[in-house]
C-alpha cells in the first residue's frame, strides 16, 4: 500500500485543532522515532526509510519497525509503506545495529491523531508538534493501491482546504532534515 500524503506548516493551530475536533476524538501521542541507515546512507540517497517507532499514549506503549520505499509521487513525496509491530524494542534496535545500520537521527514528535473518514476515504489526521523545530504540522493520510494516488492526494487537498489549510502551507520538508540542521546550527530551518 501507498501512504498518500501532504504535510503541512499550520498557520492557526488553535483554528485548525478546532476543525479537526469537530470531525472526530483526537488521541494525544509522543512518539520516540530512530531513523536507520547505512554508514554510506544508501537508504537516505534513494530516499527510502528504515525507522524504530516508539509510541506512547494513554495507558499504552507499542513499538513498530517501518519501512517506506521510494516516492511513487515527487510532488508529494507519498511512499510505499510496510509497518509491523514489534514486541522488543531494545531487541530490534539491537538486531539493525548488528546488521550494520547505524542511528542517524533520533527525534521526539508530540502528536494528536484524528482518525476519520473524508471524501469517501479512512483519513488520518496528526498534529505534530517537534519540540527542536519552531511551529505546528499537520499531516493527513491515507492509505491507497499505487494508481489511486493522484485521486487520493486531490482528496486531501480538499480535506485540507476544509480545515484551513491552503496549496502555500504544504511542505515536503522531513523532520529528520530539519532536526538534523538545527543540530548542526543551521536556523533557517
Amino acid at each position: 500500500m501507498i501512504e498518500a500524503e501532504l504535510k503541512a506548516c499550520v498557520q492557526t493551530p488553535d483554528e485548525t485543532l478546532r476543525r479537526l475536533d469537530e470531525r472526530a476524538v483526537g488521541r494525544a501521542e509522543v512518539y520516540q522515532d530512530t531513523y536507520y541507515d547505512t554508514v554510506g546512507e544508501e537508504l537516505g540517497s534513494r530516499d527510502e526509510e528504515l525507522r524504530v517507532r516508539t509510541v506512547h499514549s494513554a495507558g499504552e506503549i507499542r513499538t513498530v519497525l517501518t519501512y517506506k520505499g521510494a516516492p511513487v509521487d515527487e510532488a508529494s513525496g507519498s511512499k510505499p509503506e510496510y509497518e509491523t509491530r514489534v514486541e522488543d524494542a531494545q531487541a530490534v534496535h539491537a538486531m539493525l545495529r548488528g546488521l550494520g545500520y547505524v542511528a542517524t537521527v533520533v527525534l521526539e514528535k508530540r502528536c494528536r491523531n484524528y482518525t476519520f473518514e473524508a471524501q469517501g476515504r479512512q483519513m488520518l489526521a496528526t498534529l505534530v508538534r517537534v519540540p527542536e523545530l519552531d511551529g505546528t504540522f499537520l499531516e493527513l493520510e491515507t492509505l491507497v493501491e499505487e494508481k489511486d494516488v493522484p485521486g487520493a492526494l486531490a482528496d486531501i487537498r480538499e480535506t485540507l482546504a476544509e480545515l484551513g489549510i491552503g496549496e502555500a502551507d504544504l511542505t515536503r520538508q522531513l523532520y529528520t532534515d530539519a532536526v538534523k540542521a538545527r543540530r548542526n546550527g543551521v536556523l533557517d530551518v
